[in-house]
């Protein structure tokens, strides 16, 4: 173990001070570790004394393992590994204290389903599969000591797993100042991090009274290649069920729609032609918030409104520990590409929108690598070891309203030896919509709820 790996008291105490205050004011998980603690050191002694001494957890009855994150990668992980080694004491951690989907949100914007579909309980799932879940917000750990450290104190492990997420990278788009980002982030929501984006572009859509509304498609790898995509065909169907005259701008970072893009196409032509503008290579470089106004690197465009999505980047949980991959571009934890745990250190795992993979980030492929992790950790603790298998991706697009009308496709991964990138695997795309895709699409989402919740 090498000192620079430490998560350091004096770290702590900083990162602890910076999260203190940064909910006092309310911050944003985009924005939080770059606020500076504002309360004088005497007033916050006592909260630190608190973080540093040990949570109240359980007493564990075998090898513990704390999974960070109650995605759908943490929620798939923690059942996994009770079921792989029931041995295993496992502790969930997540600040929210109910679960929202975002797959299938956007059938929720759409008044397709209930939100009761997309919320589920934290408790149900533990209390189902046999596992604690810990409500607290994760500030750091130490692999020396073997601690994650909360703000309801310290919890020690055997194994940790990190599923923290994505976080937006706002400087990609050109806002830098952290007040801009904030205000960015309440006021025009990407709606892939928490719950209160969601209720927000709900609103938004379903009280816009005509003018532009910009919505855009990010580059890189994000959460969900084809929500964006899809989501304007949602904004669209509302829009012209409400008979709203309005024009979206969808602004795609990247050259061209990078997935099913033939049946993305005919949607925005046979269904939204009055409706959808599709511009292609509009890459964001700042934002106007107050003048409603983006720019690229040769265009301005005005808006009435806008659900802004970000570039993405890993949880700064990743960078802050010193975990990260030096050479990934969205700041990716620093894995073994096969097995997911850090690079000279089997006890820590990374899985879900942090990992150093390429693979989608969509739901399916954090619930399918997740049972494949949690094997990979159960094996290892045995002495054992398990060949590499690729996760699946499983996606379903809804494209119309009303009856419910959807494509889908799924796809594997394999490695390819001569190049050393993955690559796709077996991929079967159904690019023509309907009811029977519709159907299926929320068949499927039931059936990951309840492999998560109550089985």
């Amino acid at each position: 173990m090498k000192k620079a790996d430490k998560f350091s008291r004096r770290r702590f105490l900083q990162a602890s001070g910076a999260v203190l205050a940064g909910n006092a004011a309310g911050a944003t998980s985009a924005t939080a570790a770059a606020i500076e603690p504002k309360v004088p050191a005497t007033q916050t002694a006592p909260a630190l004394q608190k973080l540093l001494r040990k949570a109240t957890v359980p007493v564990a009855k075998g090898a513990r393992v704390v999974v960070v994150g109650g995605g759908w990668s943490g929620l798939t992980m923690a059942k996994y590994l009770r079921r792989f080694n029931p041995a295993f004491d496992v502790i969930l951690i997540d600040r929210q204290s109910a679960f929202v989907s975002f797959p299938v949100s956007n059938a929720w914007l759409a008044d397709q389903v209930s939100l009761d579909f997309l919320s589920h309980s934290y408790f149900d799932a533990a209390n189902n599969n046999n596992y604690h879940f810990m409500r607290a917000t994760v500030l750091g750990f130490d692999r020396e000591s073997s601690q994650v450290y909360t703000d309801s104190g310290y919890v020690e492990y055997d194994y940790l797993v990190l599923a923290p997420g994505i976080e937006y990278d706002y400087p990609r788009i050109g806002v830098e100042d952290t007040e801009a980002q904030n205000l960015l982030f309440h006021r025009y929501p990407g709606g892939f991090v928490t719950s209160s984006e969601l209720l927000t572009i709900k609103n938004k859509i379903h009280q816009f009274p005509g003018g532009t509304f910009l919505l855009n498609v990010p580059d890189g790898d994000y959460r969900c290649t084809a929500a964006p995509y899809e989501r304007a065909c949602m904004v669209a169907a509302v829009f012209k069920r409400r008979r709203v005259r309005a024009k979206i701008l969808l602004l795609d970072m990247n050259s061209d729609i990078k997935i099913k893009k033939k049946g993305f196409s005919r949607a925005y032509e046979q269904l939204y032609g009055d409706y959808i503008e599709y511009l292609p290579s509009s890459l964001i470089s700042n934002v106007d918030i107050e003048g409603r106004r983006v720019e690229t690197e040769f265009d301005e465009y005005p808006f009435d409104d806008a659900i802004i999505y970000p570039p993405v980047r890993a949880s700064r949980l990743i960078e802050e520990a010193g975990i990260m991959d030096k050479y990934s571009p969205q700041k990716a934890a620093n894995t073994d590409p096969f097995r997911y745990h850090l690079i000279g250190d089997e006890r820590v795992y990374v899985t879900g929108d942090s990992r150093s993979q390429p693979f989608s980030k969509g739901g399916h492929t954090a619930h399918s690598e997740a049972q494949y992790v949690a094997e990979v950790i159960a094996a290892h603790a045995l002495g054992h070891e398990i060949q590499w298998r690729s996760p699946q991706t499983m996606c379903f697009s809804a494209v119309d309203i009303d009856p419910l009308r959807a494509m889908s496709i799924i796809t594997y991964y394999k490695f390819n030896q001569q190049t050393q990138l993955f690559a796709f695997d077996r991929t079967h795309l159904i690019e023509k919509w309907d009811t029977q895709g519709g159907q299926a699409s929320l068949a499927w989402a039931e059936g990951m709820y309840r492999d998560m919740f109550y089985l």
